[in-house]
């Protein structure tokens, strides 16, 4: 049975990426890597994420890239704040992200990821 494409997006030197590859070889699952730090971060791509999953779901405010922004950029951020913040500093986006047709996934988790990629499995 042939797999449905599957890409994985994020930053290659990232321990959870590095779970999620781990994961995904383990599955016997081809998967495409798109490392939007080295990369970039494609602006129609993003804000398809954010359309589907919300800029709170994507945004990574627990990483040091965001922990050392200034207050004032911080506070009061609303969707159009928080996409430029993204595109300007990609390592801002959790990751990974995982896009397939029909599936985008934000996160590792290893239980959502298997029903995502094998429904019924």
């Amino acid at each position: 049975m042939a797999q449905a494409p599957v890409t994985i997006h994020g930053i290659r030197n990232c321990d959870t990426m590095k779970k999620a590859f781990a994961w995904l070889d383990a599955q016997g699952i081809a998967f495409g890597f798109h490392d939007y730090k080295a990369a970039g971060l494609d602006r129609a791509m993003l804000e398809g994420w954010v359309a589907a999953l919300g800029w709170q779901a994507l945004l990574n405010r627990a990483g040091t890239t965001f922990r050392k922004l200034p207050e004032a950029e911080r506070d009061g951020l609303d969707e159009a704040r928080a996409i430029a913040l993204m595109l300007v500093q990609p390592s801002m986006v959790k990751r990974p992200v995982l896009a397939a047709p029909g599936i985008l996934l934000v996160g590792f988790d290893a239980a959502a990821w298997g029903t995502a990629l094998r429904p019924g499995g």
